[in-house]
């Protein structure tokens, strides 16, 4: 395929991106990498016996789609029968590609089909894989914040491997000025919602490789799932569905027969180039880069895609509203929903999106008065679920949406009453689904990213922050008294295990000691819990009684799917909520200490990161 700007090679009939050739660069791609090696998709899928299996998804059947003086698309075939049981994933998958007259780049999607009576099965991961001509990519810029020189391939195999095979001190960088730095993939990741363009420079020629995706209608799990970008290789990632901060609660899994169809994309690959005698060639090639993402954002849906499962503009709808909170104990009047991301997904429960794989979603984040406007909708049947930062728990419209093509829904004032069962005694933290406002120790001096030192906002991001809580706290756990403490200097980010020896570990149990001056009041406290990260876990709490058996309350075991967050450099994972009775007769007149214990301790991370901690007093 060439249009004059751009030309790309293809294996065929298989669909593997072999060559793309650009601005006198014979090919962008790692050159010294086997063809099906290059760029590729891949899935990862478990049958009912076997786990971990990985699949290519090598066409068998090519066809030119369109092709004409303005455009041209082709399909790479991948179809499936039941002779391929348990060697191929039971699904078809048609692969898509796209190149328009004048456009540097191109457009990549997918639809994948599996029809009625295919055997059950499970898929733990989607994506697109781009790996580029190391001599020419070695610049890599994932944010405005988050962009460098990176390391290479060979610098990593050269390095000392930490806790995982993906983090690794640099003994023996090519480059002299990456000696003793930590890489690692995981600290590149970013937030379904802020994951909109990302990519590598060239130096010479300089030239940029930059995946956008314009919408994450597509992506699993809602706007605050994080996943990976791109990572030295040099690597360019286009991740539609993982496990990645959540573990395997997150797996897509299809029952004996179930039948399902999903788009995956468009995405777009921008290609970019400036003059070698222009100043900071790599600022530029970002905004321009930026400037097209901004660009493709506004063209979608895209008119040009040829499958008649990828719905055009006028075959979708648009839902309106204005979100309010009630909180009679913040404000006697109704408060505006102010920046609150408003969704559809399927139907289900409160906060269900946020595991939920298969489907599509569609969000976008109201004004400061709660208006919000979701365009551009698939047709279908979606619950209406919303998360207002400040506010704790999740809302859920009570109505089923359904989206027909064209329509224009526009809802009544929607009223969200979060959780509160009484007057607020005390607080810890912010609720925004995020540990973000917790204290984040400096990392040790021998295992850091330079990029993320002076970097408050990503400081979480260094490595080996989850063992800085037993050089903090030695012998005694985290004691914190409320109207003493700040809980931006004293409340340590995660809630982990303490290491004790080389291959040890002790649970930990936190303190909060609060004064009730004049006694407890009759009827029942309540104590609200909002978890931001929990991996193989278990919260017990106890009031005034540091040893009763058993606790007063207990999450019972949470994360089970092993939600790394803390050694994948992220601030959140899965959101937990729970809110806790407390009889009166629990607490005491004066000092009063609730403690927090962590009880699971196989390893260094179990652990949980708290959203927000408030205790309500008895109903007025």
């Amino acid at each position: 395929m060439d249009n004059g700007l751009v030309q790309l090679t293809f294996s065929k009939p298989g669909g593997d991106l072999v060559g793309i050739k650009y601005n006198g660069i014979n090919n962008l791609l790692a050159i010294h990498n086997h063809e099906n090696d290059r760029g590729y998709w891949d899935v990862v899928w478990r049958t009912p016996e076997k786990t971990g299996l990985s699949d290519r998804l090598q066409g068998t059947k090519f066809k030119i789609v369109k092709e004409d003086e303005n455009q041209v698309e082709i399909s790479f075939r991948k179809s499936w029968n039941v002779s391929y049981d348990g060697t191929s994933i039971p699904i078809n998958v048609d692969k898509r590609y796209i190149i328009l007259r004048g456009y540097s780049g191109f457009y990549k999607y997918a639809v994948f089909d599996r029809l009625d009576g295919w055997p059950a099965m499970g898929i733990g991961q989607i994506r697109a894989v781009y790996k580029l001509h190391p001599d020419k990519f070695t610049y890599m810029a994932i944010s405005d914040d988050r962009q460098r020189i990176m390391p290479t391939k060979e610098d990593r195999l050269r390095g000392q491997r930490l806790d995982y095979p993906e983090a690794v001190i640099l003994t023996h960088p090519e480059n002299p000025q990456l000696k003793g730095e930590v890489d690692d993939k995981y600290q590149y990741s970013c937030d379904n919602k802020d994951n909109k363009i990302h990519g590598w420079i060239s130096e010479d020629p300089p030239v940029g490789f930059w995946m956008i995706t314009p919408s994450h209608e597509f992506r699993t799990d809602g706007p605050f799932k994080q996943e990976l970008t791109s990572h030295t290789g040099p690597t360019v990632l286009s991740m539609f569905a993982s496990g990645h901060y959540a573990g395997r609660e997150l797996a897509m899994k299809f029952k004996d027969g179930e039948p399902w169809k999903k788009v995956f994309g468009p995405v777009s690959i921008y290609l970019n180039s400036v003059s070698s005698n222009e100043a900071n060639t790599s600022h530029t090639l970002w905004k321009n880069a930026k400037e097209q993402m901004q660009e493709e954002v506004k063209k979608w849906p895209y008119n040009f895609t040829q499958s008649e499962d990828f719905p055009h503009a006028h075959q979708r709808g648009s839902v309106s509203g204005q979100l309010l909170v009630q909180d009679k104990y913040m404000n006697e009047s109704l408060i505006w929903g102010n920046s609150a991301y408003v969704g559809l997904a399927a139907p289900g429960d409160k906060g269900s999106w946020q595991r939920e794989s298969k489907g599509y979603q569609f969000w976008t984040q109201a004004d400061r008065q709660g208006l919000f406007s979701i365009k551009n909708i698939r047709p279908g049947n979606y619950s209406l679920y919303a998360s207002v930062s400040g506010f704790i728990g999740d809302y859920k419209y009570d109505n089923i949406i359904t989206i027909q093509p064209g329509s224009n829904i526009k809802l009544d004032i929607l009223v969200y009453k979060p959780p509160r069962n009484g007057p607020t005694l005390w607080e810890i933290g912010i609720p925004d689904r995020t540990a973000a406002e917790f204290y984040v120790p400096d990392p040790y001096p021998n295992l850091t990213n330079t990029l993320f030192n002076n970097n408050p906002k990503n400081k979480f991001r260094q490595y080996g922050l989850w063992d800085r809580y037993a050089d903090l706290y030695p012998k005694e756990d985290l004691s914190y008294t409320i109207d003493f403490h700040d809980y931006r200097k004293d409340w340590f980010f995660a809630h982990v295990t303490r290491k004790t020896g080389d291959r040890s570990y002790k649970a930990t149990t936190w303190q909060v000691i609060f004064e009730l001056e004049n006694g407890p009041n009759n009827g029942d406290y309540t104590l609200q819990i909002a978890l931001a990260w929990a991996s193989f876990s278990e919260l017990q709490v106890r009031f005034n009684d540091k040893g009763c058996r058993p606790a007063h309350f207990t999450t019972g075991l949470i994360g089970k799917g092993k939600d790394n967050a803390i050694a994948r450099h992220g601030i959140h994972g899965l959101y937990w909520f729970y809110s806790i009775k407390v009889p009166s007769y629990r607490l005491r007149q004066g000092n009063n200490t609730i403690y927090l214990t962590q009880s699971k301790a196989k390893g260094h991370f179990n652990g949980i990161m708290y959203d927000y901690i408030r205790l309500e007093g008895p109903s007025l």
